[in-house]
């Protein structure tokens, strides 16, 4: 007799029991198994006893606050997060970013937009697995491998496998959060071609909706990990009152093999 998989397992994390329980129980109607926790010592003690799949993760928490948590969690093996600000500081949620969070939402939130958020996050991060409730708007087909998309890419150095979810350059292996390897895969699937913030959220993560800064961090982050110096790009360009742009020839066996070729009907004029 064959069992049904277990479900989709998220830990929310808030201190607020009102925020913690409609956030619960939104997750829990969309097919979702929800722990909960309302201080950081407790959510870390959650995540050692039943590692989950997502995080949602209050960054004002009493004592250890959440950007502490993020650090201890990411410390003990990759784990998707979500953080929940009601700061309205700009380097407050950069700064969640920057530690490996891979998107946050601002309060007052719609719970409906959380969830799409969480669905998008995870739909990112399995590829070819059902997540509970990923349908509906806000949901898009994303990056995800398609006619073309599984192929392992070569570019500049980098190696990238998007069905077995890695990715390297000059042999070494990068260390990627979830929204940096899809970005990553995009603009390797595109090189030459200017994009503009809300194309890269729109088409790399499905987003209709969002704050421009998670683009600008992620593509700061993602520089730190293949550029040899951040500060002076040579791969990923900055087109000034467009975008971002990436730089680098194929490899010979792309060259031969097809993969990655640029996208002639968006590249025409985009180096302008």
């Amino acid at each position: 007799m064959q069992q049904n998989p277990s479900p989709t397992r998220v830990l929310v994390v808030d201190d607020d029991p009102t925020v913690a329980e409609v956030v619960a129980g939104y997750l829990g109607r969309a097919g979702f198994a929800v722990d909960r926790a309302a201080d950081g010592p407790g959510a870390l003690a959650r995540a050692a006893a039943r590692r989950p799949d997502l995080v949602v993760l209050d960054l004002m928490l009493p004592g250890m606050d959440g950007l502490e948590v993020c650090r201890a969690l990411r410390d003990k093996g990759p784990v998707p997060v979500i953080m929940l600000t009601a700061r309205g500081d700009e380097e407050d949620r950069i700064l969640g970013l920057e530690i490996g969070a891979d998107d946050y939402v601002t309060k007052p939130f719609s719970p409906r937009e959380l969830v799409l958020r969480v669905e998008s996050v995870l739909r990112r991060g399995r590829t070819g697995q059902r997540v509970p409730g990923a349908s509906g708007p806000g949901s898009g087909p994303g990056p995800g491998p398609g006619p073309g998309q599984g192929e392992v890419t070569h570019r500049a150095g980098i190696t990238l496998d998007p069905l077995a979810r890695r990715a390297a350059r000059d042999g070494r292996e990068l260390a990627l959060t979830v929204r940096e390897f899809d970005l990553l895969a995009f603009l390797l699937r595109h090189p030459g071609v200017a994009f503009t913030r809300e194309e890269l959220m729109r088409e790399v993560w499905g987003w209709d909706f969002g704050d421009l800064s998670t683009v600008t961090v992620h593509v700061r982050r993602l520089r730190g990990k293949v550029e040899d110096d951040p500060a002076a790009p040579r791969l990923i360009q900055t087109v000034w009152g467009i975008g971002y742009r990436f730089d680098a020839s194929p490899e010979p066996d792309d060259e031969a093999d097809g993969v990655g070729q640029r996208d002639r009907g968006r590249g025409a004029g985009s180096d302008a």
